[in-house]
Parts: structure tokens; C-alpha cells; sequence
């Protein structure tokens, strides 16, 4: 080995370790082996923010902030409250919420897809009075197989693209991921539909994952019936089903400015009516989305709260990069900083109560704040923590539903066929969003994960060094000589599991970085085609299945499924192992050696 291979080996090894290890964050590892790397010479000055502009890291950012146009629009809401149905037994609804996270995830950030879903999903398991571990790492796995379909759907299919267009003068486009993704995607979906589900260790319902919400009050609210609803000279209890559909109970009616007696279930609803409500949050957004409803205040305010409350309570769940995991709510300064009490930490159907403000808070636990009116939006934002009830948080705008959907069909479809170019396309969608106000200009940047962007920008240059330095062709001669003499096929599947295996434990995204200069020197060793070997990486990174640090969906869900780490292995392996026994002949008919 050259001394530039040797410290190029050094620095990726002392990557994965210190992200195995998990002590400081993914960004931070990466930024500083970058400028490790620059110092010591391997990588040219020239080049160490390369990373930054590069079309992958682009990409990667414009598709989560679309991911939240698509979410603001209701868009999504659009879809689950028409299908999803809490008395569907649980395989067919694990197989209905899997297709739709799958199809999500197609078309957007994977992890979005899931936070978009995983509210949906606990309320139904509270409705069907079942446990929400036994439907939500099913989801989580779903969302992660619908990913691999398209070219957008996760990071290690954008970067492989990226990888193919440097090495081999073309990338591949939106939809050549599909018939290898799509395929394993299928299959996977119905094994955890059909089996899966089965192999998660059965908990007690209101024993493992209820979440630390179902303490709080409902709250009251109002909603008013717009002058052009088709409501009007219907009787009140004719909104009775969806109501109750929706967990929303109608308390009464106000009519010019005075509350009306008793119910008035008989009334016939005229224009300017008020609804008076009582329900949670996110149940409220929906009933409202549901029949077209207006607020009753000129100010459309981001949570309803209680008449004539000052605080609100929410529950988010704790990323990995958070600003308060792997800190306590005293030493972040929440409530001086925020005026925002933690009342209660929920860690794997755990409860937590005493000394909270002291507890170091974990990927994946469940906070519950207690949060100044209308600031809900903005502590979960400062805290870098997903609301279990985000519909609550951010009202949607059901009006724009359709120009939100008709924008990004219309840059996929030019992008698909070649007439713009993908991140352009992105961009443009970015841009229709921002000036039609679906996502507010002050918000833009806030729904980009800049951990991410970092860990990308850092990752690629010294991705490049080492594949300059012949240190990729190095691993892959050492792959090559391990399997020779076995087929081609075979030495497909043994990279598969490699790659498989390292991105269980490691981020992705820093997999795929290392894992398809392999592949493509692995496939030029053998004589053979790069495309198969570059399918197989993609497939592999991001199927990560045997534990809750390996992808962050499988984090999210490790405190509100109330799991523990062995879990993920029981329905993971083997959904592994069918990933590797389909995908291989697919690949092999799709993408010839």
C-alpha cells in the first residue's frame, strides 16, 4: 500500500469506528476527517468543499424540503384518511399502511414518508385497542423498501447515480432503480405483511409503546362553516360519522355570535356557523381537512388549544441529531431558553418522571413539553424533535392539495424524460412551493437535515481520494481473490452482504460512499458489467434491518413501538436474507453481466 492509501484506510477506519462508538455526532466525524484528510495532503485543497456542490448532496436537500411542501399541502392526509381504517385486521392493515408508506417513499425522503405516517398509525392502533409495536416497525421497513424504488427515494440511490455519472459518463435516471427496487420492495411488503409481524415479540397493549400523550385532556375548539361549503342546509348530525370517524366529538353550535342550547344535532348548517369541538389536535386538523372547514379566528393559529389556555402540552420523539440527545433538559437550558417545562420522558414504553430535567434523553425516547400557546411549532423546531401529532403543529393547507401535487408530478415527469435536469427540477418545485406559500420562506431551510448535508459533502471528497488513490480498486481486488472461482452471481452476493452488513451498523449514506467504487472495480476485475454490481450496493445500503441505529427510521420508532435492541433482528433477518435471495435474480434479468 502507498502512504496516501494508508492514511486514507486510517481516516475511514477511524470513521467507523467513532460511529459505531456514537459519542459525537455523524456530521462532526465526517467534517473533521475531511479536514484531517486535507491536511495531511490526500485531499487537494481544490476539492475538500467539493462535496457541498455536488449534485447528490443538492438533491438530498431539496428533496426533504419538498417532502415538507408535500406534507403542508395535505397531500399525504389526502390519502390516509380515506384508506386507512382502524377495524381492518391487523395483516391487512399493516399491508395498506406498508403500500402507502412504500409509494411515499418512492417519491420522497423515506424518513418523512415514516413521520408523516407513524401518527396515523399510532392513533389506529389506539382505535383497534392493539399495541403500536406490533404495526410500526412494519411500517418503518416498509418505508425503507419503498426508497429503493426510484432514483430520489433515498441518499445511497442519489449518490450511486452520482458515483455512475463520474465513472462511467452517465447516471442512472429516476426510474432504473425500479424493476430491482420494486420487485424487493414487493416481496419484502409481503413478508411483513404476511409473516413479519408475526416474529415481533407480542406486547401487553397499554404495556409497551403508549405514548405519554394519552395523559393529556382534550382540547376545545371551534371551526366555522365556510360561505361556499356543501355543508350548509345539511343537519348537524349528518357530520356525526366523520366526526366520530375522526375521534372528534361535536359539542354544540354558535350562530351569530351566541351559543345555541343542547346540541342542536337538527339544525340545518348555515354559512358562517361555528362548530363547537372537542378533540386532540391532530384529530381536529383532520376532521377540518375532511369536510373543508374554516378556523374560527381570523388567525389561522398552529395549534388549537384549550379555551382560554396559556400553555399547551406536545409530545415529540428524539432524533439522533437532536440538540438535547445525549443531553439533559437542565443542561440545554429548555426552560429558561424556551419558557418550556419537560414533564415526562417515555423510553421504550418506559416511563420516566422522576427527575426528568436531569435524565440524558436518548435517540428515540418520547418527550412530553409543556409549551407556551402557539410556540409548539417553534420549541419542536429549536429542538430538532418530531411531533407525534404534527398535524396539530402545522395546519394544513388542503386548498393547495393539488397544485402542490400537479408541481412536483410535473418535475418528475421532465425529469424522467430527460428534459431537465433532476436537481434543477427539484429546484423549481422549491421555488413553485416558496412563492405559493405552501412552505412559508422562513421555513424553507429549517426543514433541511444540514447533519446530513454535512456528512455528504465531508464523505465525498475522501470518497474521491481514496478511489484516486487506488485504494477502492485495492478493496476490490482483495473482494475478487477472496471469491475466485466462484460465479459471477455469487460475488454479487457476497458484495451485497458486506455492504449490508456495514450499513446495519453505520450510516448509509457513508456505505454507499465506500461501497460503489468497490463494486465498479470489482465488476471491471471480472470482466463484467459495473450496473449489477452498482444495483447491488444500492439495494444493500439501505436495507438496514437488524438494529434501531442502522437506518433513522428504525430510531424513530424504537420509543413509541416500545422496543428493545434485539428486537429488529427477529423480522430483520429474515427479511435480509429474502432481500438477497430476490433481488440477486432480479438484478441478474434486469441488469445483465
Amino acid at each position: 500500500m502507498t502512504t496516501d492509501q494508508i492514511i486514507l484506510f486510517s481516516l475511514f477506519g477511524a470513521v467507523f469506528a467513532m460511529l459505531l462508538w456514537g459519542k459525537y455526532r455523524y456530521d462532526l466525524v465526517a467534517f473533521s476527517a475531511l479536514m484531517l484528510g486535507v491536511v495531511l495532503g490526500v485531499v487537494p485543497t481544490k476539492d475538500a468543499f467539493s462535496g457541498f456542490g455536488h449534485p447528490a448532496t443538492l438533491v438530498v436537500a431539496l428533496v426533504l424540503v419538498v417532502s415538507a411542501g408535500l406534507v403542508r399541502s395535505g397531500a399525504v392526509f389526502l390519502i390516509t384518511r380515506t384508506l386507512v381504517d382502524a377495524s381492518r385486521s391487523l395483516g391487512a392493515h399493516i399491508a395498506l399502511m406498508g403500500a402507502i408508506g412504500g409509494i411515499l417513499s418512492a417519491f420522497m425522503n423515506n424518513v418523512a414518508a415514516l413521520a408523516l405516517l407513524m401518527p396515523v398509525d399510532m392513533q389506529t392502533a389506539k382505535k383497534a385497542g392493539r399495541a403500536p409495536g406490533l404495526s410500526l416497525m412494519p411500517l418503518s421497513f416498509a418505508t425503507i423498501l419503498g426508497g429503493m424504488v426510484t432514483l430520489i427515494g433515498t441518499p445511497p440511490n442519489i449518490i450511486i447515480a452520482s458515483i455512475r455519472g463520474d465513472a462511467l459518463g452517465e447516471p442512472f435516471h429516476m426510474f432504473d432503480f425500479a424493476p430491482v427496487g420494486g420487485v424487493t420492495a414487493l416481496a419484502g411488503l409481503i413478508f411483513v405483511a404476511l409473516i413479519g409481524w408475526r416474529l415481533i415479540p407480542q406486547p401487553e397493549v397499554g404495556k409497551e409503546g403508549v405514548g405519554v400523550m394519552d395523559e393529556v385532556g382534550q382540547y376545545v375548539a371551534e371551526l366555522t362553516v365556510p360561505d361556499e361549503s356543501k355543508h350548509i342546509g345539511k343537519r348537524l348530525k349528518d357530520l356525526v360519522e366523520t366526526a366520530e370517524k375522526n375521534d372528534v366529538a361535536i359539542l354544540g353550535l354558535i350562530r351569530d355570535g351566541a351559543r345555541r342550547y343542547g346540541t342542536q344535532r337538527n339544525t340545518k348548517l348555515a354559512a358562517g356557523d361555528t362548530l363547537v369541538l372537542e378533540a386532540r389536535p391532530e384529530a381536529l386538523d383532520e376532521f377540518r381537512a375532511a369536510l373543508s372547514l374554516a378556523f374560527a379566528e381570523d388567525k389561522r393559529q398552529d395549534n388549537l388549544t384549550a379555551e382560554g389556555a396559556g400553555l399547551s402540552k406536545i409530545e415529540v420523539v428524539v432524533p439522533e441529531n437532536s440538540r438535547i440527545t445525549g443531553k439533559s433538559a437542565q443542561a440545554i437550558g429548555l426552560n429558561w431558553r424556551r419558557n418550556t417545562v419537560l414533564m415526562g420522558i417515555s423510553r421504550a414504553g418506559k416511563r420516566i418522571t422522576q427527575q426528568v430535567r436531569k435524565t440524558e434523553v436518548r435517540p428515540g425516547d418520547i418527550l412530553l413539553l409543556l409549551v407556551p400557546a402557539g410556540k409548539e411549532a417553534d420549541v419542536a423546531e429549536w429542538l430538532g424533535c418530531l411531533p407525534l401529532a404534527e398535524r396539530g403543529l402545522t395546519v394544513t393547507q388542503d386548498e393547495k392539495v393539488w397544485l402542490a401535487i400537479a408541481m412536483f408530478a410535473g418535475a418528475v415527469a421532465a425529469a424522467s424524460f430527460g428534459l431537465i435536469y433532476l436537481p434543477v427540477a427539484l429546484g423549481l418545485v422549491v421555488i413553485g412551493y416558496v412563492l405559493t406559500k405552501i412552505i412559508p420562506l422562513s421555513e424553507m431551510y429549517t426543514h433541511i437535515e444540514w447533519p446530513v448535508v454535512v456528512l455528504l459533502g465531508s464523505m465525498i471528497p475522501l470518497g474521491a481520494a481514496l478511489e484516486t488513490s487506488g485504494g477502492t480498486e485495492l478493496i476490490a481486488g482483495t473482494l475478487v481473490s477472496l471469491t475466485e472461482g466462484l460465479p459471477a452471481w455469487a460475488v454479487l452476493t457476497v458484495l451485497m452482504i458486506v455492504t449490508m452488513t456495514l450499513s446495519d451498523v453505520l450510516n448509509n449514506t457513508a456505505t454507499t460512499i465506500v461501497a460503489a467504487p468497490v463494486g465498479i472495480q470489482m465488476a471491471q476485475a471480472l470482466g463484467k458489467n459495473p450496473d449489477p454490481f452498482l444495483m447491488a450496493v444500492a439495494v444493500a445500503a439501505s436495507c438496514a434491518f437488524l438494529t434501531p441505529i442502522g437506518h433513522k427510521n428504525n430510531t424513530l420508532i424504537l420509543g413509541p413501538g416500545g422496543y428493545k435492541f434485539g428486537d429488529y433482528w427477529r423480522i430483520g433477518l429474515p427479511l435480509e436474507a429474502l432481500v438477497v435471495a430476490v433481488s440477486i435474480p432480479a438484478i441478474l434479468v434486469f441488469w445483465p453481466l
